[in-house]
């Protein structure tokens, strides 16, 4: 890794994309992860490519966009697209690459698509096959490639600014989702008037901030969901007086409780038990250097 310092990236680390890989047959999982604060620098590939975070979250710049995508959400970027993925606070995440020949019937714009249940599951398993397990992992990615045109766009991600100031705005408040400042002490501390920067915010990411926030807890909540944090302590670091009120805001937007919804994801948490992982080779996967 080396220091970079660019508009909009200011103090991040970058990791250099993967080089001189072959092309998919049909589709490859590749294992990453990112520490936080880090990205990898802009690239394309002569192949697809969807983007999914296992855990925490990801920014994903694609066509002039920036958005961040949640464990319930990945980023479909056709053949040829610039894109760079970066993460704030730190991911896991599987890359899937898939050949030009198998994306038929696929979306052919860069895409936010909704992570159903079942194809996280055939993500995880393909991503931990082992190597004498060729004619399973045919039907595993026969099935992800099903589940791909299937797939439900969605505009539930939660979209990102450029212009530094307000950059520095949602960084901030993404790392303390709690933080209570208004618009008018933001203001101050970027050197932009309250109507100005509620002009500005909302003509670049195309929602008030109020919205905006309102997005970016359910995000985080649905992240730390991901962890073994208990429902209260994730509602104290989302801001929320209690966790009824918390409870109360994700079951509106959600239909489901917490609870329920850490339950769909089979975590440990939810059952009492440790998470475990299986060991051994893995097919068909490239580790990211």
């Amino acid at each position: 890794m080396k220091r970079h310092i660019s508009p909009g990236n200011a103090g991040w680390k970058t990791v250099d994309a993967p080089q001189g890989l072959g092309s998919p047959k049909p589709l490859i999982v590749r294992v990453q992860s990112l520490p936080a604060r880090s990205y990898f620098a802009e690239h394309s590939h002569s192949w697809n490519q969807l983007v999914y975070a296992i855990s925490g979250a990801l920014t994903v710049k694609a066509d002039g966009r920036r958005v961040v995508i949640s464990p319930e959400q990945a980023v479909w970027l056709p053949a040829g697209t610039k894109h760079s993925v970066g993460s704030l606070m730190g991911a896991e995440f599987r890359s899937l690459w898939v050949a030009n020949a198998a994306s038929q019937g696929m979306t052919s714009g860069t895409t936010v698509i909704h992570v159903s249940p079942l194809l996280r599951t055939l993500i995880v398993e393909a991503a931990s096959l082992k190597s004498e397990d060729r004619r399973y992992a045919a039907r595993v990615i026969a099935l992800i490639l099903d589940q791909l045109r299937r797939a439900t766009p969605i505009s539930a991600a939660l979209p990102w600014p450029t212009h530094p100031g307000l950059l520095a705005l949602c960084e901030t408040l993404y790392a303390d989702p709690a933080d209570t400042r208004h618009a008018e002490r933001w203001g101050r501390e970027i050197g932009m008037s309250p109507r100005t920067l509620t002009r500005h915010f909302e003509r670049e990411v195309g929602m008030s901030l109020r919205a905006w926030r309102q997005r970016l807890r359910l995000l985080k909540a649905i992240e730390l969901l991901g962890s073994d944090l208990p429902i209260t302590e994730i509602a104290l670091r989302l801001g929320y007086s209690s966790a009824s009120a918390f409870i109360f805001m994700f079951r509106s937007e959600m239909r489901v409780s917490p609870l329920q919804h850490r339950r769909s994801l089979g975590h440990a948490a939810s059952r009492g038990a440790p998470s475990r992982r299986r060991s051994g080779p893995q097919y068909p996967t490239r580790r990211a250097r």
